[in-house]
């Protein structure tokens, strides 16, 4: 049976929805207004706006019509809105993954920077493959064979952006925890503080370790990940890992506020040279 799923959103379709909610405010109108106006199906146009749906081009050009949108608006958004649901990030086996995680890629994938804080596992984007398996077996522990290795292979794939011609830019920081639970062995552990002290090598990633020793901070409520887009058009976007559900956050406010703490977090954690000296002694460790 064909997976009925909806594709998840894409970056232009969240910066599609962004301006046409920005359009409509400024011309001064509610949604009630808009669909007794045009006659657009009220819960079409929350979808559109939360860009849950890809407006049909006649629905867009209606709503331009409405706002008044200027040429160039017009122009950029009808572009937009014929590329909205490029996803050419999916791999064929991406059908079988969790809807949310599958969006998380693709936003992953059209990022020019993410910021990654973890409390208690290092960031998917470093992990090695052996690593990987060990939390995903760990985590899920209900998962099938198949399952852990679908999240395997989609999460080696993923690093991939850190290699490629217009290089992912990664700053990440970790609780000292995520370096001393032991996953998968002292053997497993050696070898992913290798792989992160080799990614540390490259220009594009940064890595920061808060010690132990420094006590409460802004961090130990949970994980999360900042990212913005290579388009400063393009809404940034804060992406929450929580046992109730994933969340993809994009509110000014909450920009401000994931911001302020990851700059926190950055200035409580040791710098790169120190966190390498940490890695280094998780390296050394024997059994």
């Amino acid at each position: 049976m064909a997976d009925k799923r909806q594709h998840p959103p894409t970056v232009r379709l969240r910066r599609l929805a962004a301006e046409l909610c920005r359009l409509r405010a400024a011309a001064g109108m509610t949604r009630e207004e808009v669909t007794e106006k045009k006659g657009i199906n009220a819960a079409t146009l929350y979808r559109i706006e939360k860009a849950r749906a890809r407006p049909q081009k006649r629905t867009l050009v209606a709503l331009l019509d409405l706002y008044e949108a200027t040429e160039a608006q017009r122009a950029d958004l009808l572009a937009i809105q014929a590329g909205s649901n490029d996803q050419g990030w999916l791999r064929p086996y991406h059908s079988e993954l969790p809807e949310e995680y599958t969006a998380y890629i693709g936003f992953e994938a059209e990022a020019r920077t993410v910021r990654n804080y973890e409390s208690l596992f290092l960031p998917g984007l470093t992990q090695t493959e052996s690593y990987a398996r060990a939390v995903i077996k760990g985590v899920w522990a209900a998962a099938s064979h198949k399952e852990v290795e679908q999240r395997v292979q989609a999460r080696m794939e993923r690093q991939a952006l850190l290699s490629k011609e217009n290089r992912l830019q990664l700053w990440a920081i970790v609780d000292e925890a995520a370096l001393r639970r032991v996953v998968g062995g002292t053997k497993v552990m050696q070898e992913q503080a290798r792989h992160l002290l080799h990614l540390m090598e490259e220009p594009n990633v940064t890595f920061q370790v808060i010690p132990f020793d420094k006590g409460a901070h802004a961090g130990m409520p949970g994980s999360f990940v900042h990212m913005d887009f290579p388009d400063p058009a393009d809404p940034e976007l804060v992406y929450v890992d929580t046992p109730a559900g994933d969340l993809f956050l994009e509110s000014e406010a909450e920009m401000r506020r994931y911001k302020s703490m990851f700059e926190h977090l950055q200035a409580v954690a040791v710098g790169p040279n120190d966190s390498a000296a940490l890695l280094a002694k998780v390296a050394a460790a024997r059994d």
